[in-house]
């Protein structure tokens, strides 16, 4: 590695060559991807988009999530892959009410999502947002002092 390039050999022989663009910036060549990898290159973020849409808002909330939080849209590719890998083992709605879970506790991960189906916790109801409880006034108290003790 230098400043500027790259280069990878292989028993003594350079196989490759390849220019650095700078910390944390990401270049593919398809012919250097693995074949499992290189079948995912056709595949868009409007077809994960349009596939979650279809089984509804939380889980298009997810893979929007799953597309937007990473620096490039196809890291977020494999994480989408699992979401449909589920809905073809748990079902659609089971799917969908695992997402909404997972948005209501703020942890919509593929693992987060693939746990609560594991549980059957997508077929239990959320728990209600627990409510802030009302301070009650203050018993009547010798030790309570008052506000006109403290000016």
């Amino acid at each position: 590695m230098t400043n500027t390039s790259v280069e990878v050999m292989h028993k003594g022989q350079r196989v490759a060559l390849h220019p650095r663009h700078g910390k944390s910036r990401f270049v593919t060549l398809t012919e250097l991807m693995p074949k499992s990898h290189q079948a995912h290159q056709n595949w868009s973020p409007g077809r994960f988009l349009n596939w979650a849409r279809d089984i509804g808002p939380a889980t298009l909330d997810v893979v929007q999530r799953q597309l937007k939080d990473r620096p490039h849209p196809e890291h977020g590719y494999r994480a989408c892959l699992g979401l449909l890998n589920l809905s073809r083992r748990y079902s659609r709605d089971r799917l969908e009410q695992a997402c909404s879970r997972a948005l209501a506790i703020n942890s919509a991960s593929y693992q987060s999502i693939s746990s609560i189906l594991k549980q059957g916790l997508d077929q239990l109801p959320l728990p209600l947002a627990e409510e802030e409880p009302e301070l009650a006034d203050l018993p009547l108290h010798t030790n309570v002092r008052g506000p006109r003790y403290y000016h």
